[in-house]
Order: structure tokens, then sequence, then C-alpha cells
């Protein structure tokens, strides 16, 4: 005991400010986690922090704020400006909104935050993928064509960086702008407020997607965390931290990417073993880290909606296996909602085009989009 003693002493002696300062900085190859030594140290700063402005209203959106703006630093650098632009151009397109009577032009401000958010998603976790299509489709045209100008077009990916949890907060940014747009919501007077919807940190780059109307009304209650709360909360992150650290990281580093290295050194069986096992993996890495997310916000009086309570279901198959229940609700409710206000039209297009968006939203690519997004079509009855 007395040699553990000794040696923290000396750590802490060796600790300089530079160190410190370059602990706290960014690094691109080592972005902060839930499941870090760090965040955990930073999270126990945090929660004393914020247990003492539990009745100070504005300063504790501030400061969870600021600590989730910094978060998201830790996690992609200098990209949190983007996260601080698409949610100043939301807020001020509801608040633009809100002012409009015209039917027309309301709609011309959700189409101008589509574009906005969309765009921006598009580009940084899509460009690549869809400049690999026309590249394809170009050779193909080639060959076809007898284009031999077209026959050496060959694909070079660009170094797009990409945000971390940008499909998270375009989505989440998204539904608040047409649930104010439909009315259910009315616009927040303040910029501060909607930063921090947003920018919530426990939700922020990995969901689970939070909508506007159950989130927001809970930022300006009292935190209040029950006896009963606070255990329920502690279970969650530590089941997540299980799934995320025992269970994933095991079979991704000691089974799965063994065989998917070298898959012909391996039996049909045992490759079959490693596509169950993958499934697995990603299951327990999105699971675990929703399990945290959702503890971490009750451990600080905000409840979110129950994630990955079915995570094989009968209506979705495989696609319910890897996505998420909160994905599956913005896409209902702004996608395949359009059904029923339409029954004249052809519903398996608006079945179809909700497993591409569920496709999109997880995928970079063709190996990832028709297994995210395809295999459901089958389950759906679509074409």
């Amino acid at each position: 005991m007395n040699d553990f003693i000794n040696k923290m002493g000396e750590y802490w002696s060796q600790l300089s400010f530079d160190k410190l300062g370059d602990i706290l900085t960014y690094h691109h190859n080592a972005p902060i986690l839930f499941s870090s030594g760090l965040f955990f140290f930073l999270f126990i700063g945090f929660l004393i922090i914020y247990m003492s402005l539990r009745k100070h209203l504005l300063t504790r959106i501030i400061y969870v704020t600021l600590f989730s703006i910094y978060f998201y630093y830790k996690s992609s650098g200098l990209f949190f400006f983007l996260l601080l632009f698409v949610a100043t151009s939301d807020f001020c397109i509801a608040q633009c909104m809100a002012k409009t009577a015209s039917r027309w032009k309301r709609k011309a401000w959700v189409v101008l935050s589509l574009c906005i958010d969309l765009g921006l998603l598009g580009y940084f976790k899509y460009f690549n993928f869809l400049r690999e299509i026309m590249a394809a489709v170009a050779h193909e045209l080639g060959y076809q064509l007898g284009n031999t100008s077209l026959q050496n077009i060959t694909y070079q990916p660009l170094d797009i960086f990409l945000p971390v949890g940008i499909s998270f907060f375009t989505f989440q940014t998204i539904s608040y702008v047409i649930d104010v747009y439909r009315g259910r919501i009315g616009p927040l007077r303040r910029w501060i407020d909607y930063v921090f919807y947003v920018s919530f940190f426990p939700q922020l780059v990995a969901g689970p997607i939070v909508r506007a109307r159950d989130f927001i009304p809970q930022i300006y209650k009292t935190p209040v965390v029950t006896r009963a709360e606070f255990g329920e909360g502690l279970f969650l992150v530590l089941c997540g931290l299980f799934k995320k650290t025992v269970i994933s990281d095991y079979i991704s580093l000691n089974f799965v990417d063994r065989i998917f290295d070298a898959p012909l050194l391996y039996t049909g069986v045992e490759n079959l073993l490693g596509v169950y096992g993958y499934a697995l993996q990603i299951y327990c890495d999105f699971s675990g880290y929703s399990d945290m997310a959702i503890g971490i916000a009750l451990l600080l009086g905000f409840r979110f909606n129950v994630n990955f309570a079915l995570p094989i279901g009968d209506h979705y198959g495989i696609l319910a296996t890897l996505a998420y229940l909160a994905l599956f609700l913005v896409e209902r409710l702004f996608v395949y909602f359009t059904r029923r206000q339409s029954e004249r039209e052809n519903t398996d297009i608006y079945q179809l085009a909700d497993n591409d968006v569920a496709g999109w939203f997880m995928a970079r690519g063709f190996r990832e989009f028709y297994p995210l997004g395809c295999p459901a079509w089958g389950c759906t009855g679509c074409p």
C-alpha cells in the first residue's frame, strides 16, 4: 500500500502543466471515449460543479454546453465549429419559420434546413462514396462504348475527415426543424438553449437520437436524481462498459478480425460464425455506448427513451440488429409517416425510402450500404 502511495506521489510530482495540456488537447489518433479513464476523471470533476449549479438555470445551461463542446473538441478537434454552425443555422431557420404564416414559405425554410444539414452530411460522409459510384459507372460505360478515356478513369478517395457523430446531430437538428414546422413545439427563444439540446454530450457522438419535444422540457427542470435513478444510471453505465470493452472489443480482436483478415484459412462454418460474431460485435458496441449514454444522462437528471429494447425485430430483421430504435423513430416520424397522410400513393415507395434512410445513415460505401439498408427490403415486402 505504501509503495502504491509513493508511486502515485511520484506520478503527480512529475505531472507538469505541459503534460496536462497535452492530455487535455485533441489528438486525432486518441479521441475521447466514455470507456476511457480520461473521461471518468473529467466527468467526476464536471459532476461536482454540475450538482452545485442545480438551481441556477442559465449558469447550468452554459456550463453543460461548454463542457459538451469541449467533449466534442476532444472527439473531433476543431470540427466543433461545424456543430455550432449547424446548430446556429437551424436555430435561425426555426425562428424565421415561426414568424412566417405562409405555408409555402415555411416549406421553403424546411428545404433550406435540409439542404444545409444533408449537404454537409453528404460531403463529409458520402462524397467519396458518390465519387466511387460515378467512377464505376464511367468505367463500365467506357467498356460498353469502347471509350478508352472512360476506361482509364480510376477512383482515388479524397482525404476527408469524418466528424464524430455528424449523422446523429444532423438528424437531431432536422427533427427539431420539422417539429417546429408541424407546430408540435415552439421555437426556442435562446440560442444557448438550442446548442445545449444539440450538443448534450451523453448522446452527442453515438446517440441515441433524442426528439426535441421529449428532451427540451427537461432542460428547464431542476435536476433531481433519486436513489433509484442513481442506481439505474450506474447500472446502465456498467452494463454498457461490459458490452463495449469486454464483449465487443474481445470478439473483435480475438475472433472477428482474424477471420475477416484471412477468411480462406478458416472453414465455412467458422466464416459463418465470424459473420454472426460481427453482428454481435456491432450490436454490443452500439448498444453498450447507448447504455452508457442513457445512464450518464440519468445521473444528470435527464431521461432518454429506451434504446435497443428489441435487437432482432420481426419487421426489420437484419436491419433491426444493426440500427437504432431512435433512428427508427425518426424514420417513422419524418419519412414513413407520409404514407399515412397520402393513402393514394404507393406505400412501398415510402417503405423503400425508409430503408434507404437507414442504409445511408449507417453506411459510408457499398460494402456497408447493402447489408445495412438493402436486406430490409426483403424483410418488409418491398421489391
